[in-house]
């Protein structure tokens, strides 16, 4: 499904992400610009188009008046360092035959995983010429998928359980003693759990998802009609 960079109203600017819907029933709107007192005009049609596109949920970021709604999660940034474990398995790094098979796996791990984006067939070329991803494997067996590219751990999915800390290690003994950034969602804490455990810290916080009530469209006017409408004026 398209994305649209560039959605346009009378009231201001966003970037509207549909490509979610066909896996998650989600949209994404990152609001741009927007004129003065015009936030919930301009949300109004954003979260409109969005809904025709078949979202059934709709979550809106960047814009400090978006808080009135219930926040959905934030991204938190996380860094640690890089470093050798006693580990038996390896990665073994995809290829033309296999980045198909590593990005199926990916976007089924990844389905019910706030924040993180789905992969479509037109990525596989990106994926590839970004290099870093992989299998982690032990002999035979292939235990989750990674990715480590300049420095982000980009994805992390075990595919028996448990073996979630094997597969981050083995990206982190990748690239010993270099700093490493990664991006996880507040509301994946078992995620955050197993990052603590080996090393990494939450350095800052990027932008919150917030969700924009399903009645929303039909009656929003402006910020102020809206405040008056759900008791909400501050």
């Amino acid at each position: 499904m398209k994305d649209f960079p560039l959605f346009p109203t009378e009231y201001g600017m966003s970037s509207i992400t549909l490509r979610e819907i066909p896996y998650r029933k989600q949209a994404y709107i990152w609001i741009q610009s927007v004129a003065e007192g015009q936030l919930f005009p301009h949300l109004e049609e954003c979260v409109r188009f969005c809904r025709m596109a078949g979202a059934e949920r709709v979550l809106a970021a960047n814009h400090p008046g978006l808080d009135k709604f219930p926040a959905y999660t934030t991204l938190l940034e996380m860094t640690g360092l890089g470093r050798s474990w006693e580990e038996t398995a390896v990665r073994v790094p995809i290829s033309e035959t296999t980045v198909g098979r590593w990005r199926m796996l990916y976007n089924e791990r990844m389905s019910a995983v706030d924040g993180a984006g789905s992969l479509t067939y037109g990525d596989e070329r990106s994926i590839l010429e970004q290099g870093g991803a992989c299998f982690v494997c032990r002999g035979a067996e292939a235990l989750g998928i990674g990715w480590l590219s300049k420095g982000q751990v980009r994805a992390v999915a075990s595919l028996i359980p448990g073996a979630g800390e094997t597969v981050m290690a083995c990206l982190m003994g990748a690239v010993p003693g270099q700093p490493l950034r990664l991006e996880v969602a507040s509301t994946n804490e078992r995620a955050i759990r197993l990052y603590r455990r080996l090393g990494f810290t939450v350095t800052r916080t990027l932008f919150t998802w917030y969700q924009i009530p399903e009645k929303f469209a039909k009656d929003a006017q402006t910020d102020a009609v809206f405040f008056d409408m759900y008791g909400k004026n501050t």
